[in-house]
């Protein structure tokens, strides 16, 4: 499709905002942030409106995974601002746009899911190969790997995830998300956009529950 199309991606500590018209960038900034993307990410938007006149035809969020403060600041920026613009807003997955010079055909996105736990997905041709992100233990991640050493591996993570050698730390891009979305038939988005939002979860939210000793203490 051909539009002005505004991405936003905060699913990790370095947050992006990009303009895409007619195969150009019109706009691209980072911003650095831990847990504070809402602070950060409006300036950036505000001159990403500017350089387009305030005249949108899509809106995409980076759904992770990621950052849960941080996907769930950026979706709500991006729903916030198609509400008041009348502008379709979509999310698409931050694995699919990860920032290397050129996105192989095939790769692997990996990434440490926390409580000893990993995640390696294969996507092709900008889809991941399965409907769910496996997780799994540090053996069965080697094995993954050994498995699927003919192609490319990154991580969203800061370093390689077990310590698994070959994995190239990237970030997502919110270049990357607009040239996708500018891929994608009138169809497509539409469909997407009647869809429900939601950030790309690893595994249900962990809750600490309170200590019954120390509530007493309290009261």
């Amino acid at each position: 499709m051909s539009a002005c199309i505004l991405a936003l991606e905060t699913s990790t500590p370095q947050g992006q905002v990009a303009l895409w018209q007619d195969g150009v960038v019109r706009y691209a900034k980072a911003f650095s942030s831990q847990r504070s993307h809402n602070s950060q990410l409006f300036a950036p938007l505000g001159e990403a409106l500017e350089v387009c006149g305030g005249a949108l035809d899509l809106i995409v969020a980076g759904t992770g995974p990621g950052s849960y403060t941080g996907v769930r600041i950026g979706i709500a920026a991006a729903q916030g601002l198609g509400w008041a613009k009348g502008v379709p807003v979509i999310g698409l997955c931050s694995l699919l746009a990860p920032e290397v010079e050129e996105v192989p055909d095939r790769y692997v996105m990996c990434g440490d899911a926390r409580r000893g736990l990993f995640y390696a997905v294969q996507i092709q041709r900008g889809a991941l190969t399965v409907g769910e992100i496996p997780l799994m233990g540090k053996d069965d991640f080697a094995r993954f790997q050994e498995a699927h050493r003919e192609v490319p591996w990154y991580t969203l993570d800061a370093v390689s995830p077990a310590g698994v050698e070959g994995v190239a730390p990237v970030r997502p891009s919110a270049v990357g998300l607009a040239r996708m979305a500018a891929g994608l038939s009138a169809e497509n988005v539409a469909e997407r956009a009647a869809a429900a939002l939601e950030p790309v979860y690893l595994s249900a939210p962990f809750i600490t529950k309170a200590n019954p000793l120390r509530e007493r203490q309290k009261t």
